[in-house]
């Protein structure tokens, strides 16, 4: 078996590791937020309805990083030759959006709670809460294994690690209001959960934007890796060159390489270098090497790409 499929083969099982992690996890998740819509009704508290809406938008976000992650093992085909690698980013775009709508709510609610907070219910507070801690956690802790390297996982990863901490709050103020019947507290600490889930969904709504705008990837220093390459013997030049993230762990490059006037058999070991340093020191694998004698065009390095416009006969 070649490496090439045997890493095909290894990313299927991973795969398979995270499909079946991912909908043990969303039907926990899932059977929970019935649970806490419920007891937020009877309790009268905004910090477990606002756990519980949370909770739905993980119900959401794991059913679409699920998906992803079978749609990610399907073959590149003609009309897909770059394969479904894009569609964890997709759905972290809206795992992150849905984030930012589900925090602009709460801070809606809780507003209005401030100015006439109801009274609450402490001991379902405290109940529930607990109770979701221990399912959020759980459920976090099946998610995060490949969240590092996968920005798909990882805004699933946050949206119940945002659980976890808005449920150790509200069992906090739970107490709290126990002691002191101070009811303002649960509006407070839903919009405490709210600046929290906030900031982790601009972290990945940013990052998710920086691949699909093609942008370097931000664990390259672009200009360290151009010097290696030129330090390469028989490289003289290099334009037309782009680099960018299809996934967050899977990177590409192409570059037009300037040599002497040598024949293509002697181009090769250049060739086979470069692609050595692009793979080992940058993480490219992917690299597409195109060799010339001279500059065709204008010698820039990051060639600027402007729309060709057919003209009319």
């Amino acid at each position: 078996m070649s490496a090439h499929s045997h890493a095909h083969s290894h990313f299927g099982n991973l795969a398979n590791q995270t499909t079946k992690r991912l909908a043990l996890s969303l039907g926990l998740t899932a059977v929970f937020v019935i649970v806490e819509i419920i007891a937020g009704i009877f309790g009268n508290s905004l910090a477990l309805l606002t756990d519980a809406a949370h909770n739905f938008t993980d119900v959401i976000a794991l059913g679409l990083s699920w998906y992803a992650v079978k749609l990610a093992t399907q073959p590149a085909h003609a009309g897909k030759t770059f394969g479904y690698h894009r569609a964890g980013i997709l759905v972290a775009l809206v795992n992150s959006t849905t984030l930012i709508l589900i925090a602009l709510g709460i801070f809606y609610e809780a507003w209005h709670r401030f100015l006439a907070p109801p009274e609450v219910d402490s001991a379902i507070l405290i109940g529930v809460g607990a109770l979701a801690f221990v399912i959020n956690l759980a459920t976090a802790w099946m998610v995060k294994s490949g969240s590092e390297h996968d920005l798909n996982l990882r805004s699933t990863f946050l949206h119940l690690m945002g659980d976890v901490m808005s449920t150790i709050g509200a069992v906090i103020a739970g107490v709290i209001i126990a002691f002191t019947n101070w009811n303002w507290l649960d509006p407070l600490v839903s919009v405490l959960i709210g600046i929290f889930i906030l900031w982790n969904a601009w972290g990945i709504l940013r990052q998710a934007i920086h691949i699909l705008l093609e942008s370097s990837p931000e664990s390259i220093n672009v200009d360290s890796m151009v010097s290696d390459l030129l330090k390469v013997e028989g490289v003289r030049n290099i334009h037309d060159l782009h680099v960018w993230s299809i996934s967050e762990n899977l990177c590409a490059l192409s570059a037009h390489i300037i040599t002497d006037d040598v024949l293509v058999s002697a181009g090769l070991p250049i060739q086979q270098n470069l692609n050595e340093i692009l793979a080992n020191k940058y993480n490219i694998h992917h690299a597409t090497l195109q060799l010339e004698c001279e500059c065709v065009g204008e010698n820039i390095l990051y060639c600027d790409i402007h729309e060709t416009i057919p003209t009319r006969q």
